[in-house]
């Protein structure tokens, strides 16, 4: 049996607890059975917001007509966008993977690893040992029980990002984020779309206001259809693509042929594969990982961090864990506890969507008193220019202290808009740090200051 001063089990954010252990001279095992980077890399946010910047460019083409500009139109070449995404994220993984083997502190093990003991685990053909373990393995796809879904060439967002053919039409189960940047995706660049999902909204999790408008706004978009179940998915006659059965409400069925079949509704973690629990790691009712405030587990020296947690599966929360994970592994004495205040999401869809804080149903949910703005994107100089009608910001604040309680955005630039407000939450400052602040004129910004000035106290 080898023994090391700290395994990671994962390559994607559990690299910055590795290399911080390997700078300080800790001999340290990654274990990681594919291509280093993690989900966020091979299979997420970055081969994902490429592909969609093909699809964002495709829509701007499409409208040029509404500025003025005509253009003869355009084709598409699926391939070459695919391959040119998959060749840059394919190299940035070597590149790591070769950093990881010149590293004299580090041992690579490129394999399948599960525990069998106290932080001992079966890697392959060897085991090792570590004084310190931190578990960093991430999720997987959710494939729901549906009859027939075994029997079918189905796609997850893994297959997904990796298509050589664009198919013509592409039927979708689930209306969460992974399904909306998708949808964009494929459909921006002429596939035709439907989006399958059970709930009443599409990105059901956002504020109820932003996940209607978006609704609303997919619905003039693509084939979506609400409150659905899928019950059954079979091969089409021929073997010319998948139909699925769906089910409404009130028992009425009917069937979907597609070319492609995307399942997103949702992930799993991967503690299973790891069977965590012959080390003393806990898990929750949905295999999480149980892990405390300063992101310890219920097993002694081991840690975890990322989506297997299931706190935010997010690659910038997994970065923040990682570096309580490191300070509390190896300065005990100086241990925090982890601070999520103010952490943001987005979904690069089009529309876009950001958020920050708590929603609107959540803060009545809490019988939190609060005061909301709404500025509309058409009601600022920049907004005009962009001809864009739907999107706003939507603010949420403590009607007695002024504190921002959530802000929720949709339409152009949401993602980079979102962060004024971040940096504000994150001082633990009120509405007034952002009225007050002189904003450019007409920069896309002033939807942001307005919103806030908005606010009915």
């Amino acid at each position: 049996m080898k023994k090391y001063n700290l395994i990671v089990i994962g390559a994607g954010s559990g690299l910055n607890v590795s290399s911080a252990a390997s700078d300080d001279g800790y001999k340290v095992a990654i274990v990681e059975e594919g291509p280093m980077g993690g989900t966020c890399l091979n299979r997420g946010c970055i081969p994902s917001k490429m592909l969609i910047h093909s699809a964002d460019v495709a829509e701007i083409i499409r409208g040029a007509g509404n500025f003025g500009i005509k253009t003869k139109g355009c084709s598409v070449n699926f391939k070459n966008i695919v391959s040119k995404v998959s060749k840059i994220v394919d190299k940035d993984a070597r590149e790591i993977e070769q950093g990881i083997r010149e590293d004299k502190n580090a041992t690579l093990y490129k394999a399948k690893g599960r525990f069998i003991g106290e932080r001992t685990l079966q890697v392959g053909k060897e085991t090792i040992y570590g004084d310190k373990v931190v578990i960093a393995a991430g999720t997987r796809p959710l494939i729901p029980k549906i009859e027939g879904i075994d029997k079918v060439d189905y796609l997850t967002s893994n297959e997904a990002l990796r298509l050589a053919k664009q198919p013509k039409s592409l039927a979708i189960l689930g209306g969460g984020y992974i399904s909306a940047e998708l949808a964009h995706f494929f459909g921006s660049l002429g596939t035709k779309v439907t989006i399958i999902q059970k709930r009443e909204l599409l990105v059901p999790n956002e504020d109820e206001e932003i996940a209607s408008a978006f609704t609303e706004i997919f619905r003039k978009k693509y084939n979506v259809l609400i409150g659905y179940n899928a019950n059954a998915v079979k091969a089409a006659k021929k073997g010319k693509g998948v139909v699925v059965t769906i089910e409404d409400k009130t028992g009425k069925k009917k069937n979907i042929t597609s070319e492609k079949l995307l399942v997103a509704v949702g992930r799993i973690p991967n503690t299973d594969i790891l069977e965590v629990e012959k080390a003393g790691v806990e898990t929750n009712e949905n295999g999480y990982i149980k892990t405390d405030a300063y992101l310890e587990t219920t097993a002694k020296n081991v840690w975890a961090l990322g989506d297997i947690i299931g706190n935010y599966l997010f690659k910038h929360s997994a970065n923040l864990e990682s570096k309580y994970v490191y300070n509390n592994a190896f300065y005990p004495s100086k241990k925090k506890k982890i601070d999520y205040t103010a952490m943001p999401h987005a979904i690069f869809s089009s529309p876009q969507i950001a958020g920050v804080g708590m929603t609107e149903q959540e803060l009545k949910s809490n019988r939190i008193s609060y005061a909301a703005g709404k500025c509309y994107y058409r009601n600022t100089g920049m907004g005009a220019a962009l001809g864009e009608k739907e999107g706003f910001v939507k603010v949420l604040a403590d009607k007695k202290t002024g504190k921002i309680l959530g802000c929720h955005i949709i339409g152009p630039d949401a993602s980079t808009l979102i962060h004024e407000v971040v940096v504000v939450m994150k001082s633990g400052l009120s509405v007034d740090s952002i009225t007050d602040a002189v904003h450019i004129h007409p920069a896309l910004s002033e939807v942001v200051e307005r919103a806030f000035k908005s606010v009915e106290w």
